[in-house]
């Protein structure tokens, strides 16, 4: 293994270790296809196609490093903000975008609380 194979995996190792995995859940029994876009894909929906879980509910998990971020679900096309929402901000298309808080994870050894996803405070 060379110096740049190691570097790179403990660069990668060191990333990993401060994201945090974000569940999202979206239900509509009518949607043929939902998708996330939001500031951490670009705002492209065809980066985080949801997974149909059935009854209607979509399901996609996502690792995220800790920031402040807006997201909304693609609906059959249509952008709406995640109806479970605590916190949204007006986009400037006249809509609503879902603000979504991420923490940076617990140091081992602290207790932590609660959990972090979209919708729940942070």
């Amino acid at each position: 293994m060379n110096t740049k194979t190691v570097q790179r995996s403990a660069t990668q190792k060191r990333t990993a270790a401060k994201t945090q995995v974000v569940h999202f859940e979206f239900t509509d029994s009518d949607a043929a296809a939902v998708a996330i876009a939001g500031t951490f894909n670009d705002w492209r929906p065809d980066a985080a196609p949801m997974l149909a879980v059935g009854g209607g509910r979509w399901v996609k998990k996502l690792a995220l490093s800790p920031g402040t971020y807006e997201y909304c679900f693609v609906v059959d096309g249509v952008w709406k903000p995640d109806p479970q929402a605590i916190e949204t901000f007006t986009n400037p298309f006249g809509g609503f975008n879902t603000v979504l808080r991420v923490v940076a994870p617990a140091d081992p050894g602290t207790f932590l609380q609660g959990r972090y996803e979209a919708g729940m405070p942070a």
